[in-house]
C-alpha cells in the first residue's frame, strides 16, 4: 500500500476501534502526544480521550465514510475525513452526525499516527 492507502485504511481502523470500545488498538494509532479537539473547543489528550471511550463518555455505534481527502509530504500528512457518525457523547441521546475530522499525522518506524484531529460538522 502506498501512503494515502495506509491512511486511509488507519482511518477506517480508527473508527471501528472506536465502536469496539478497542482501547488497545485506538492507543496504537495515536501518537504519545495526540490531541482531539472537539466541535465546542474542548482539547482532549490521548489518554483522557481513550478514558472517555472506555467509561462510555463517547459512544460510537456505526460509521458510513463520505469523503476522505489525504495529502501526504514526506513523513507528515493531512487528511479530512467526511462521515456520517452515530454516536452518544456526554450523555446525549443517540444521534448521527455529518462528522468532519482533520487531521495532522507523522509517520514514524515506518507506521503512519495521528497527531492532531480537530472534529466539526459538515
Amino acid at each position: 500500500m502506498d501512503d494515502k492507502q495506509q491512511i486511509e485504511a488507519l482511518y477506517k481502523q480508527m473508527y471501528r476501534a472506536m465502536i469496539a470500545k478497542d482501547i488497545e488498538t485506538l492507543g496504537t494509532l495515536l501518537d504519545e502526544n495526540s490531541v482531539l479537539i472537539h466541535m465546542t473547543g474542548t482539547r482532549q489528550p490521548k489518554h483522557e480521550y481513550l478514558r472517555a471511550i472506555k467509561d462510555g463518555t463517547l459512544n460510537y455505534y456505526s460509521v458510513e465514510d463520505d469523503e476522505i481527502i489525504i495529502e501526504v509530504n514526506g513523513d507528515k500528512a493531512t487528511m479530512t475525513g467526511r462521515s456520517r457518525v452515530n454516536a452518544a457523547v456526554y450523555g446525549g441521546g443517540r444521534h448521527t452526525w455529518r462528522l468532519q475530522i482533520k487531521s495532522s499525522l507523522v509517520k514514524k518506524d515506518d507506521r503512519w499516527l495521528f497527531v492532531e484531529q480537530r472534529a466539526s460538522t459538515y
